[in-house]
Order: structure tokens, then sequence, then C-alpha cells
């Protein structure tokens, strides 16, 4: 039997194959929340990866206004800044919203858009149904703008708005769209809706077992109003402050750090992390938007 016929692989046939491990910088902290490890001297070192990991698809979750989308922007931004094509592939907001919306973050982060405008390409179905309804149709699409542009990145916002009202199919085609960048070896980002009733300590709060189970890693962002004086005295905000947190899910690509961070969102719309929430709690960090 001729190897490409094969089924199987001796490890060590895969070698040729495997990914460099190098982070794919997002322009946030998140680039140093990402490790690997080195030996130097012949011992185990620490080090940032610099970024999400390279090749990953990365599901980027939470509930309604947690700022998925805002974070899905700000790395197409960076990356498309830095000179590498982003396919932005947009399924809630309309193709014109979403340049206002970039170009609006790109000039309060002081980014050449002249720049970025010929780096991230633009599929928006949003507005189309076929696009939507046929996971094919859509990949094909994908592919041709892949191969034209030679994409380095793709985002998809949202995954779950490709299966909003077939779910029992969404594990069917996250996965479809997962072993199609894998096989166009693009670094991704999946935003997928949680539903508000979901714990963000639960598996759904990753997207559902759909999502989270597939894909290389999770991000989960979330929101809390400040509503009681327990929870001024916790978190030492005024009632009616909300407080933003953002965590990486897992990982299985490389190690990652595991607790949670507060951000705020900048009054250009853009994600700044800021510390930890341990931080916070005990009085030593800054947080929440009033």
């Amino acid at each position: 039997m001729k190897r490409e016929d094969r089924k199987y692989y001796e490890l060590d046939e895969l070698k040729e194959k495997a990914p460099k491990l190098f982070g794919v910088p997002t322009g946030t902290k998140l680039d140093e929340m990402f490790w690997k490890v080195d030996f130097e001297g012949g011992r185990p070192v620490k080090k940032p990866l610099g970024g999400i990991p390279y090749l990953s698809i990365i599901n980027l979750t939470g509930i309604p206004d947690s700022g998925k989308s805002l974070l899905a922007e700000q790395f197409a931004l960076h990356q498309a800044n830095q000179g590498y094509k982003v396919l932005f592939v947009t399924v809630e907001s309309p193709a014109n919203f979403l340049y206002t919306s970039l170009k609006t973050k790109s000039l309060y982060l002081g980014l050449d858009f002249e720049r970025i405008s010929s780096n991230i390409i633009v599929v928006d179905a949003s507005e189309n149904a076929e696009l939507r309804e046929d996971p094919r149709a859509l990949m094909d699409t994908m592919a041709y703008a892949i191969k034209e542009k030679q994409t380095n990145n793709v985002i998809i916002d949202s995954i779950t708005g490709l299966y909003e009202h077939k779910e029992m199919m969404a594990r069917q085609i996250v996965r479809q769209f997962f072993n199609f960048l894998k096989k166009w070896r693009q670094t991704s980002i999946f935003v997928s809706q949680k539903r508000s009733a979901q714990g963000a300590e639960t598996a759904e709060a990753a997207g559902g077992l759909a999502v989270a189970h597939i894909v290389d890693g999770s991000i989960v962002l979330d929101k809390k109003l400040i509503e009681s004086r327990w929870e001024m005295s916790t978190y030492k905000l005024p009632i009616g402050s909300v407080i933003r947190t953002i965590r990486i899910d897992g990982c299985r690509l490389t190690g990652h750090d595991t607790r949670t961070w507060v951000f705020n969102i900048s009054e250009g719309g853009t994600i700044e992390i800021v510390s930890p929430l341990e931080d916070l709690v005990r009085g030593g960090g800054d947080g929440g938007n009033r």
C-alpha cells in the first residue's frame, strides 16, 4: 500500500508536516498569556508565545455585548497593519458597517488604515442567504479568496450564525469549517454566542459542546453588573459599574494563563486587558467600565 493511501502513520512520518510553534500577535495582552517551554542549559524555561498559536483555530465566546467582535476586529487590524492578509467572514453585521467599525478602531489605535484596507478581504454572508445556509457555498467562496489573496488568517463572526436555527447540525457544521481551515493552513478565530443563562464556568460558556470540543482553544469573555453592596465591597466598584472579564478556557496546542483577567473597552472600542481579577478583589488592580 502506498504511503498516501494508508490511514495510519508512524509518528516520525508526521515530522515534516508538523507546524512550528510560535505566536500570531493579537495586539493585546493575550500575546503574553500563551506560552511555550524552551530548554536552556538543560532546564525548562517558560517563555511568552507572542500571540495565539500559529495555525490554531480559537473559539472566542461570550454573552451578547461582552466584547467578542471587538477583540476579533482588533486582531484583524493588528495583523493587517503588520502586512498579513486577513479574510473576514461577516455573518452578523453587513460589510459596510464592518468597514466603519474597522476604520474607527484603526484611527483610534493610530494604525495605517490605507495599508489595512488592502490587507483585509471581506466575505459578506450577512445579507446572502445562500452563504449563510449552505456551508459548501461559503467554503467555496472562502477558498477562492484564500487562494487569490494569499490570506494568512480567517475570522468568522459569528460561527453561531451559520447554524442558529439548526443546532442539531452544529457539530457537523463547525467540524466542516475546522477541517477546511486546517487544510488551507489559516490561523483562525471563530466568534460564537452563548446563551445568557449559561454560566461562565460551564462548558456551554465556550460556545457549547459543538464548538469547544472541536476547536484548538477557547477564550471566554463575560461581563457583570455590580448590583449589591456585597459586590461593591468585593470588586471595589460602585453600584451600576460593569466589570468585564476574559480568560483562556483551554488550549490543546500550548500552555496558557488559566486566571480570569479584567479588561476595559476603550472609548475607541478596543480591548485593554488590565489585571488578574484576583488583584482587583484584593484591591491592587484596576478595572470596570463605569
